[in-house]
């Protein structure tokens, strides 16, 4: 097992890629805490699935944008496993307008949970890390739109682009404690959100005609590029991001 003994928090960490990313790193040996916020039955039966398996999950309900929520997260990792050795960053929301129609309160709330979120999450977590002296993973899931330009989801856009220069940032002032700090960056992901995109053929094929792989990735593909990055192997990797998108920003504009 490659994270045997280690302690992960993954926020947004029930459904989707965050559910995902959680069995990854169970399976891997790492005693997980599922963030999630609202409904609590995705985060529970997920603990329960986890358990099957041997290994050790707890849920937690917190707000990633809440402050004392956050150190709530934090300490109940300690609390529950002695310790914290991997934050994933997971927890976002995206909803799309024109620009000019985009109210400032949508704006706010995106760039709250994507970004503020994320900057919090990772303060506090590394505050741990760095107490504890034995180093440290804080893993985001960006998107390739912290990089390509998206007409009608500027909030989105803006947020993920804060989130690739806060993790260059910190990555330097954290490296001198051993904590690593990357993007993970995904294109298009087969999840429960692109319901509606599915259910409509045409608007599929086009996204597919995009993908130089011709399909949309499994959360599954992105949960393996996390665990190498929380992993050893990874241990001289600071400052990047991955991105994982079935070549589809190679190919942007070229049809």
């Amino acid at each position: 097992m490659l994270l045997k003994d280690k302690v992960a928090i993954v926020t947004g960490g029930d459904t989707g890629i965050g559910r995902a990313i959680s069995l990854a790193l169970a399976r891997e040996g790492a005693s997980v805490v599922i963030d999630y916020h609202g409904n609590a039955e995705p985060a529970n039966a997920l603990v329960n699935e986890i358990e099957e398996l041997g290994s050790k999950a707890i849920a937690f309900a917190a707000d990633v944008a809440n402050p004392e929520q956050v150190e709530a997260l934090v300490g109940a990792a300690v609390n529950a496993y002695g310790g914290l050795d991997i934050l994933v960053n997971n927890a976002g929301i995206e909803e799309k307008h024109p620009f000019l129609e985009t109210p400032y309160e949508l704006f706010r709330k995106v760039v709250d949970i994507n970004l503020a979120g994320n900057w919090l999450c990772s303060q506090v977590a590394a505050k741990r890390m760095v107490k504890q002296r034995r180093g440290g993973r804080i893993i985001n899931i960006s998107s390739i739109h912290e990089e390509l330009a998206m007409p009608t989801n500027a909030p989105y856009c803006a947020s993920k682009g804060g989130v690739r220069m806060l993790m260059r940032t910190i990555a330097l002032e954290l490296a001198k404690d051993g904590i690593t700090v990357n993007d993970v960056a995904p294109g298009a992901v087969d999840t429960p959100m692109d319901a509606a995109l599915k259910a409509n053929p045409k608007e599929l094929d086009r996204l597919r005609a995009e993908i130089p792989l011709g399909r949309m990735a499994q959360p599954a593909e992105i949960a393996g590029l996390v665990i190498f990055l929380a992993s050893e192997a990874a241990a001289y990797i600071t400052g990047a991001t991955y991105v994982i998108d079935g070549g589809m920003t190679k190919q942007a504009g070229s049809l």
